[in-house]
């Protein structure tokens, strides 16, 4: 089974920081882009970054400058530093990892981990 794993999740008050982590464990031919993504109770699951296998990155607007997104390909990991955090960055971030398994490309994701921001 190809699971992604997450960590890193907690309570910060408005402008504090966070760092989450993301390992992956399983078998895979090749590993696409690793990303990650956010929902907040009542809302659709956006994207916040993504990182593709040649270190290119994407972020969603309201991130961008706040967030980085960075990657151990050694230790199959990705992480995200989250800085100048907001009461909107709220919600459950779910890593995901887009991967070839058997000649097909699949989306894999992890439970989440929780990011509450108080303000």
């Amino acid at each position: 089974q190809v699971q992604p794993v997450e960590s890193g999740g907690g309570l910060v008050r408005a402008g504090g920081s966070l760092r989450l982590s993301c390992a992956a464990s399983g078998s895979w031919s090749r590993i696409n882009a690793m990303g990650w993504y956010r929902q907040a109770p009542g809302k659709q699951r956006e994207l916040v970054a993504t990182i593709t296998s040649g270190g290119f990155t994407n972020y969603a607007d309201s991130v961008k400058g706040r967030f980085a997104i960075s990657r151990d390909n050694a230790k199959n990991t990705v992480f995200l530093e989250m800085n100048s955090l907001k009461p909107e960055d709220t919600a459950r971030y779910y890593c995901n990892m887009r991967a070839l398994v058997n000649y097909h490309e699949n989306d894999y994701w992890g439970q989440g981990t929780q990011v509450t921001v108080s303000s």
